[in-house]
């Protein structure tokens, strides 16, 4: 790229025409935001083709000159996708890059370009439309996730494990219901994520620099150009909005949240108490000094990478609390959090979904923790309210006495005597008995959204229709 023409008494050839002097070393330093919205280049590339186009169709530039705009983008594109273009911290951001090198290859019809745009309108625009295709990305890779979840909740519908409260075991559940919950939270955020592209087919672009133009623009035919909508309705709001910088963290930040407790838990049942899980080696890191180990590095880096994403959306919110409208450069602020919370969120979600393709489950510890702490002792309470009308803080009571003598005996609910049952309350028969497995609570759990094998395969199907077909 030949370089554009300095001269040392103008700070910019784009703005400093009021300008004696150029700017200090320092206030290029933190004017600059090229390094990080360069990612913004395809996206302003296609606007200003839109936008020149338009200019073109309504005789506010001719269509010669438009010829050229089009061909000289066309240049910049690729020099840009085969790494030949050349960046500078003097041009500030993608936008004066692109504008200059275009006057630099095709002269006076490059200057024309910006015509009834301003950089503010510009790069509200440009970012929305990187934001837009970023969420689409992401709510591909959920419906993968979900997908590897649903495939494991299919081999283990009868799987018995404990289910927690305040990480205490409490009641048999199977593994695929527990599965089938993240299903749901991450349902959640794609039905989020579906909201928001309602507010993200609204164009910034045509509102200038915050009153509108008095060129005779059609904000209607590059909105439908550029993918959108409709213009946005007011001019002011248009240039100064972020409204879908903060909707679009506070979604992945949920997005991480969910990830972050599968991941809590992938590292506690990894751990030798539980050993619910065998690590896939892929997915996890040995020790430097003990060999023996298999960390669950994959999900402990899920984990922590969930505060940087929460962290983030406080920065914007912070940023933009105290800003009179309409622009300011505060703005500026907003892309570096949001570029790095979406590139590790993507990694996170193709982590957790290899992670979870990969794993394995120990159903037989599951089974055995399952048949420990009393977990069928509701089961037992529910059998003397239905079965004998004792009312349930009675049967509660009574249910507590029982494990309290199970306890001294050190045995199981369903290892203790007939007659050491009846011993606390008359009502007990044979018939009790059976509730106390932990196969007979899994079943009779059939509430709708419960845990019994029958509504855990309707709610498989019910999945597979709603988050793998098509979202309702």
């Amino acid at each position: 790229m030949n370089k554009v023409k300095s001269n040392k008494n103008k700070a910019s050839q784009i703005w400093g025409g009021r300008f004696e002097k150029d700017s200090s070393k320092l206030m290029k330093e933190i004017n600059s935001s090229i390094n990080f919205d360069k990612r913004l280049a395809m996206h302003d590339i296609q606007l200003s083709r839109v936008h020149s186009n338009m200019l073109a169709q309504n005789k506010i530039i001719l269509k010669s000159e438009n010829k050229k705009i089009q061909k000289g983008l066309n240049i910049i594109e690729k020099e840009i996708l085969e790494n030949k273009f050349k960046f500078s911290a003097d041009l500030e951001d993608i936008h004066m890059h692109i504008e200059a090198r275009l006057t630099d290859l095709i002269g006076d019809p490059g200057k024309k370009l910006h015509t009834a745009r301003s950089r503010n309108d510009q790069v509200a625009t440009s970012f929305k439309m990187w934001v837009r295709d970023e969420i689409e990305t992401i709510d591909d890779k959920i419906k993968n996730f979900q997908k590897a979840l649903l495939n494991q909740a299919e081999k283990h519908i009868e799987t018995i494990m404990p289910g927690f409260t305040h990480l205490q075991a409490a009641q048999p559940v199977s593994l695929a219901h527990h599965l089938l919950s993240y299903v749901e939270m991450l349902g959640r955020d794609r039905l989020r994520i579906l909201d928001s592209k309602k507010r993200l087919l609204e164009c910034p672009l045509g509102s200038a620099a915050l009153a509108g133009t008095s060129y005779p623009i059609d904000r209607f035919k590059t909105s439908k150009d550029l993918g959108f909508k409709t213009p946005m309705l007011n001019s002011i709001d248009a240039v100064s909005d972020r409204d879908f910088v903060l909707e679009s963290l506070s979604i992945a930040t949920l997005i991480m949240v969910h990830i972050s407790r599968l991941s809590e838990e992938i590292i506690i049942w990894a751990s030798s108490g539980f050993n619910f899980v065998k690590l896939p080696e892929a997915f996890s890191t040995g020790s430097s000094i003990m060999p023996q180990k298999r960390n669950p590095d994959s999900a402990e880096l899920i984990r922590g990478k969930t505060g940087r994403i929460a962290s983030a959306y406080q920065n914007i919110v912070t940023m933009l609390k105290g800003l009179p409208l309409s622009y300011s450069k505060d703005m500026q602020e907003d892309k570096e959090a949001v570029f790095d919370s979406f590139d590790n969120l993507k990694i996170c979600l193709d982590v957790a979904i290899g992670l979870i393709k990969e794993i394995n489950f120990n159903t037989k510890n599951m089974y055995e923790m399952a048949k420990l702490g009393y977990l069928t002792a509701t089961d037992l309470a529910d059998w003397l309210v239905k079965e004998a009308g004792v009312p349930f803080r009675d049967a509660h009571a009574i249910t507590g006495k029982v494990v309290k003598l199970a306890e001294s005996k050190n045995l199981g609910l369903n290892e203790l005597k007939l007659n050491d049952l009846r011993s606390i309350n008359e009502n007990i028969s044979e018939e009790t008995l059976k509730v106390l497995s932990l196969e007979y609570s899994l079943k009779s759990r059939d509430s709708f959204g419960g845990t019994a094998p029958k509504m855990v395969k309707k709610a498989i199907k019910k999945a597979k229709i709603q988050w793998l077909k098509n979202i309702v």
